[in-house]
């Protein structure tokens, strides 16, 4: 579906301002319109005494009376990053309001800032892998956000991990990316509590007309607080000794934002945090292999303890034929 028509107009002046050689076809491509459209665009443009002209493709004999963003070249460089890296470039409703944001950015630089973009190479992009299937992503999300921002609540066919597929009324707070794809929290009627589900796990959904009452306080700071990702459970501390280039690396990267790091004179780091639940972070540290060593909780020890058994018998045996 195209833009509404004040919004295309803006898009175009933005086009205008940062690209040659634009024709009606490639305005209208980008603008997911006829050309038709785009004509009666140009018109209504230059009737607004906007100056437009057409010399091989549409330009602006001024913008002038379009001023220029107050950006450095650091900060055009971080923005550009964090529009163009968004996990939601990946669902269907916000692809387009990216894709507009950063031509309005590209339209109001600085000629100083313009000048440095034009010689510096290009990192301002990152593609952040999702597990989410984009497909399912541009059918749900937006009727997810809907019902989270009109309270309204939603009936879903959910695929879940040990439960299998069931049919549920959830009612949903807020959705979120973490651990490279998009969760929603909603209160699960049929489990009577608040439970983080997947979307790519949600098979189907529909909005309801019935509307429900938020708990208070569910937001995303106090619902995750303390976990290592998206788990919950009691707090509890976890120690671990790195060594070799483990310790470095940890050393290196904040993973949690209570974490403490103690580094050793033979250069072992002692790693230190509260977390809900374990079961995130000893897969985490598992990652690390025999360069982790859990010191606390007793429990974490023992459940590494039993899974090393587990590995020593496993490849103690005669490994089968690869052929």
């Amino acid at each position: 579906m195209g833009m509404a028509k004040y919004d295309r107009m803006l898009f175009i002046l933005n086009l205008l301002r940062t690209r040659r050689n634009l024709t009606a076809a490639l305005i209208a491509q980008e603008c997911e319109v006829t050309e038709r459209s785009i004509y009666r665009d140009m018109i209504a443009l230059s009737e607004a005494n906007i100056p437009i002209y057409y010399h091989n493709g549409y330009k602006l004999a001024s913008d002038l009376f379009l001023p220029s963003l107050n950006f450095d070249f650091d900060e055009y460089t971080c923005l550009r990053l964090a529009l163009d890296s968004s996990p939601l470039r990946k669902t269907g409703k916000y692809s387009g309001v990216l894709k507009r944001i950063g031509a309005k950015v590209e339209a109001g630089l600085s000629q100083a800032v313009k000048e440095r973009r034009k010689n510096a190479v290009d990192a301002t992009h990152i593609d952040i892998e999702t597990s989410i299937e984009e497909k399912r992503a541009a059918r749900f999300y937006g009727v997810i956000e809907q019902a989270a921002s009109e309270r309204r609540c939603l009936k879903l066919e959910y695929d879940a991990v040990e439960s299998g597929e069931t049919s549920r009324i959830v009612e949903p707070h807020f959705i979120i990316f973490r651990g490279r794809a998009f969760y929603f929290v909603a209160f699960c009627r049929l489990r009577q509590e608040l439970r983080t589900f997947r979307l790519e796990r949600v098979q189907n959904i529909e909005l309801l007309t019935e509307q429900f009452t938020p708990q208070r306080g569910v937001t995303p700071d106090t619902y995750f607080e303390g976990s290592w990702e998206l788990g919950g459970g009691d707090p509890v501390e976890v120690v671990v000794r790195f060594t070799g280039s483990a310790a470095r690396r940890v050393a290196s990267v904040v993973h949690h934002i209570k974490e403490t790091k103690q580094r050793e004179r033979n250069g072992d780091v002692i790693y230190r945090v509260t977390v809900r639940g374990i079961d995130e972070i000893q897969r985490w540290v598992l990652g690390f292999g025999d360069q982790a060593v859990v010191l606390q909780p007793k429990s974490m020890r023992e459940n590494l303890s039993r899974i090393g058994r587990h590995l020593a018998e496993t490849y103690r045996r005669d490994a089968p034929d690869a052929g």
